[in-house]
């Protein structure tokens, strides 16, 4: 992570994080029993001080899962209140009636709150958009370290296929983390280099068209639309309003309602239609060298 994008704590807020700490670690944890108790008063009840009851003895989970991920870089206050975002929004969903721990239940939520926490800040840029781009981003560099730990050497496209065998992702995603983990972000007005002037995003390449381009492609849709214009000309009024509402609008007319229009069957506008569209084939033909240009 770049350093410019991790907030410091100063020395006020550390030593309020020691002070929760500490407190948290002083708390006693609760019995089975008298976690359910507290649990249902506050499922049922809505009662706001077994809510805090039931929370408090388990701020020290709390703890201790945002230290797991300190290697992350993200101060570690930060880390803690998030953990501490998804021990109460386990609170708001547990069931005591499941026979589940809160602690077991709770964990799953504080561990999303710190990873989706992570995702936001560690890059300026959003990255963990899909499932496996998250479990990439969590697990890459815990299964680059196992397998340099084997002794056993191997390539760098051995291990990026190994890791997207292992955690089920496509080899793709695997190089685009890779990439994104070992490298950091840069402001675009960055210098390419110290004794280069150019800025890196002078070396962004314009994927748009040229003017050329777009001049040439304005004068063949003019030369295409004066082409189709006196080609039109030549139809019968019935045959231009079959063509213009059928087949030069957003929302082309069915065959029913110009048939109920002109007062003819659907096949008739069928047979019309056909009969239009030939004409414009053939007043094409005569005014260009080679029609299928047009197309």
């Amino acid at each position: 992570m770049s350093a410019s994008f991790a907030s410091v704590e100063d020395n006020d807020t550390r030593q309020a994080n020691k002070r929760f700490i500490k407190s948290a670690m002083d708390e006693p944890l609760l019995e089975k029993d008298r976690e359910q108790s507290l649990a249902r008063a506050w499922r049922e009840q809505g009662d706001e001080k077994a809510l805090h009851k039931l929370v408090t003895p388990y701020a020290r989970l709390a703890i201790s899962m945002a230290f797991k991920y300190k290697s992350y870089g993200l101060p570690m206050g930060d880390l803690i209140q998030e953990a501490n975002v998804g021990l109460m929004q386990a609170a708001g969903r547990f069931d005591p009636g499941r026979e589940v721990r809160f602690s077991t239940y709770g964990s799953w939520w504080m561990r999303a709150a710190i990873q989706e926490f992570i995702l936001r800040n560690w890059s300026i840029v959003r990255m963990g958009t899909t499932s496996a781009q998250k479990t990439l981003f969590f697990n890459l560099r815990r299964l680059r370290a196992k397998i340099e730990r084997t002794g056993d050497y191997v390539d760098a496209s051995e291990r990026r296929e190994q890791i997207s065998n292992d955690l089920k992702v496509p080899l793709r995603d695997v190089i685009s983390m890779e990439r994104r983990l070992d490298g950091s972000d840069q402001s675009l007005n960055a210098t390419v280099s110290d004794t280069m002037s150019s800025e890196l995003q002078d070396l962004i390449v314009d994927e748009r068209p040229n003017p050329e381009v777009l001049i040439s492609g304005v004068r063949d849709a003019e030369l295409r639309s004066n082409i189709l214009k006196e080609a039109m000309a030549n139809l019968t009024p019935r045959e231009y309003t079959i063509i213009q509402k059928r087949r030069l609008t957003d929302d082309g007319a069915t065959l029913e309602s110009l048939g109920k229009y002109f007062g003819v069957s659907k096949e008739r506008v069928r047979q019309l239609e056909n009969r239009a569209l030939s004409k414009l084939r053939d007043n094409i033909a005569l005014a260009v060298d080679r029609p299928s240009d047009l197309y």
